[in-house]
């Protein structure tokens, strides 16, 4: 198996009320943090009113395994907010995304606990609205042979575990598979396999795939 994280299916929102405080959760997956950045500042213009904006993103590099995470509790009590919120995403070993939680105070103090259940409870109900998906490195394979041959390898590849992710007809056929980082040779091994013969096989690089 490539190298794989665990990624939000869409973006999404999803609001709650407790003690006539408004809770609205935004998630959206994220490949860095400017971007993470630029989500957070459209969802405070878009909610200029509320009392606080906190936020937890955890965005996860599949080349180097390294995972920058950061949260923020935007005036509450220190812990309440940011930090629960993270500690979701966490345990859900999310990567790719970014959530605020931005609460209208109305008028009745949770107390701690109660904001750490809010902000909590609300990104994870989000969560499972939205849904989760893997995201999983691949490289992009690509190979040619002639169209009268194409056929039958089109038709076996659809058949195989390998990722057929297109069909190009020019000269020849040529052949884009997605292939998981770990089974490249076991791939070519199949193709000469199939095909009687080798083929040369271009590797254009990386390529991740959202995967259920």
């Amino acid at each position: 198996m490539g190298k794989t994280m665990r990624v939000i299916a869409r973006d999404g929102e999803h609001e709650v009320e407790i003690q006539r405080s408004r809770f609205l959760c935004t998630v959206a997956r994220v490949f860095d943090v400017d971007d993470a950045y630029a989500v957070i500042s459209r969802v405070r213009k878009a909610g200029p009113n509320a009392n606080h904006h906190c936020f937890a993103m955890r965005i996860g590099d599949p080349e180097t395994g390294e995972l920058t995470a950061r949260s923020n509790d935007d005036g509450e009590p220190s812990g309440t907010a940011g930090v629960p919120m993270l500690e979701v995403l966490t345990r859900r070993e999310l990567t790719d995304v970014v959530a605020i939680v931005s609460r209208w105070f109305g008028g009745i103090k949770l107390g701690a606990g109660g904001l750490v259940r809010a902000y909590s409870g609300v990104l994870a109900e989000t969560l499972d609205i939205v849904g989760e998906l893997r995201r999983v490195r691949h490289r992009e394979l690509l190979l040619a042979l002639p169209h009268d041959r194409a056929g039958r390898l089109e038709h076996q590849l659809r058949n195989s575990p390998y990722r057929l992710q297109e069909v190009e007809y020019g000269a020849d056929v040529t052949f884009t598979v997605a292939v998981t980082e770990d089974a490249v040779t076991d791939f070519k091994t199949w193709l000469a396999e199939h095909t009687g013969t080798t083929v040369d096989v271009i590797d254009a690089g990386p390529r991740d795939l959202y995967l259920p």
